[in-house]
């Protein structure tokens, strides 16, 4: 099976695709791709991993193969989250980083993913180049000056947190917290953080169990049951979480309410617009809340669709054009940041935005739709069985006039099909670019007609 790289870089499951062999020509090929397009001085190369199992060998091999080639290799020294990987290459101009992680994947599974000198997710440009190295790498003789430096990342990401976060503001307001870590690399980065405030913090699931107690590292409702009846039966001031390698959050309000990252996303656009007075544009990926859109147009500032992927939204951070930007999988990050996700950064945004209006997010998003209007999204997955991959790419292909009855408007093809209806609801289906799934998104003004419609785009798959 050859190697392909998704959204995110590329997984695969521990011993059956993701092995040593394919990570050293996984490894080999970056390299290959940085001795051939590279023009800068650096030789410099960021090497981390997750809490996954076997982690630190893997880095540890990729690392090897690196300085033999001649590049100096900063190693991290202990798990370490995706955005302060993003924030090691920038902070010392390495040409990029190899990170060993499988995100919020189930823990069978492994991956890599490959950043560009911005600290940006490779784009997909890049990665084609590089999986075309992997099907027939030129032999890179061994070169001299290359060397391994185990490397702490954590100390300079923690000080540029006090760049992007009004901790005073939180400190001042005297939240009582909890951090679910779920076994993940956002232990001893978001707690200590707060609590080097002087703030309470206490840690769900602080340390490492590399099975993740069965299920995915993933900070969604579901698995934040536990987080969620803390926040309530302690009176708390919110519930934090992030997934397996920090660059998701899952945010649990006082009054146990699960904030979607969709609303999330909405509300602390809004927020930073108010707080910040930035008067940039709003990013959203095509899957996710057009409740985006209209905090956009209330605020009269621009609005960006970008196809499924950080790295699209990570263009408009580089570019400085976007107050934030955000997808409905619960990843944003913001103007000044990286071009990479950050949930660490936005689960401190949240407990900003509470210590800042002295209001809950349940009262603060109440504000917000009574503003703009309410929408409701969801999503659900269709495992993609061998019929459904051989009809997929017809299907997709279709320019039905209506749905379920539903009149169809425009189709949108920037990523997957995204039907928008003329009573303003949508549809979109697309390949899920890191499990074997068909995804289909929609959003609706009403709860009820949301699962209608959910059900009417899975019907329209399988026919």
């Amino acid at each position: 099976m050859s190697i392909r790289f998704g959204t995110s870089g590329w997984r695969a499951i521990i011993a059956d695709e993701f092995t040593f062999e394919k990570v050293r020509l996984v490894t080999k090929a970056i390299c290959c791709y940085l001795k051939q397009s590279s023009d800068r001085e650096s030789n410099t190369i960021i090497i981390g991993h997750d809490s996954r199992f076997m982690g630190e060998r893997f880095s540890e091999v990729a690392a090897e193969i690196a300085s033999s080639k001649g590049f100096r290799v900063l190693l991290c020294t202990k798990p370490t989250p995706t955005p302060t990987i993003s924030h090691t290459i920038r902070n010392n101009q390495a040409l990029g980083g190899v990170n060993f992680t499988a995100s919020h994947n189930p823990p069978e599974y492994q991956g890599i993913k490959f950043s560009t000198p911005d600290g940006a997710p490779a784009l997909p440009e890049i990665t084609k180049q590089i999986e075309r190295l992997i099907e027939n790498t030129p032999e890179i003789e061994d070169a001299s000056g290359g060397e391994i430096e185990k490397f702490d990342a954590r100390p300079d990401y923690m000080d540029d947190l006090k760049t992007k976060i009004d901790f005073d503001q939180i400190a001042q307001a005297k939240g009582r917290y909890v951090y679910d870590a779920l076994w993940g690399t956002g232990r001893g980065y978001l707690d200590k953080v707060l609590q080097n405030y002087g703030l309470e913090v206490e840690t769900l699931h602080d340390w490492r169990d590399v099975t993740f107690e069965g299920m995915s590292p993933e900070p969604g409702e579901k698995q934040l049951e536990l987080l969620r009846n803390k926040v309530k039966d302690n009176n708390l001031t919110l519930g934090l979480s992030t997934d397996g390698d920090g660059d998701r959050f899952g945010v649990i309000d006082s009054n146990g309410e699960f904030i979607s990252a969709n609303n999330l996303i909405a509300l602390l656009s809004d927020y930073l617009y108010e707080s910040r007075g930035w008067r940039e544009g709003i990013a959203r990926s095509v899957a996710t809340t057009h409740l985006v859109d209209r905090v956009a147009e209330n605020r009269g500032i621009k609005l960006y669709e970008t196809p499924v992927g950080f790295k699209f939204i990570g263009e408009l951070i580089n570019k400085d054009e976007i107050i934030l930007g955000g997808e409905e999988s619960a990843g944003l990050s913001i103007k000044g940041h990286y071009p990479e996700k950050d949930g660490i950064l936005a689960c401190l945004l949240a407990a900003e935005a509470v210590a800042a209006r002295g209001a809950s997010l349940t009262e603060q998003f109440n504000e917000l739709t009574n503003r703009v209007g309410k929408l409701e999204s969801g999503r659900i997955g269709v495992r993609l069985t061998e019929e459904i991959a051989n009809s997929l790419k017809d299907k997709l292909s279709r320019e039905p006039s209506k749905i379920g009855g539903r009149m169809i408007e425009n189709i949108n093809r920037i990523d997957g099909v995204k039907f928008l209806f003329a009573d303003g609801s949508w549809m979109l289906m697309r390949p899920s670019g890191t499990e074997p799934l068909v995804r289909i998104y929609a959003e609706t003004e009403d709860k009820q007609d949301l699962e209608v419609l959910l059900e009417q785009g899975r019907r329209y798959l399988l026919e």
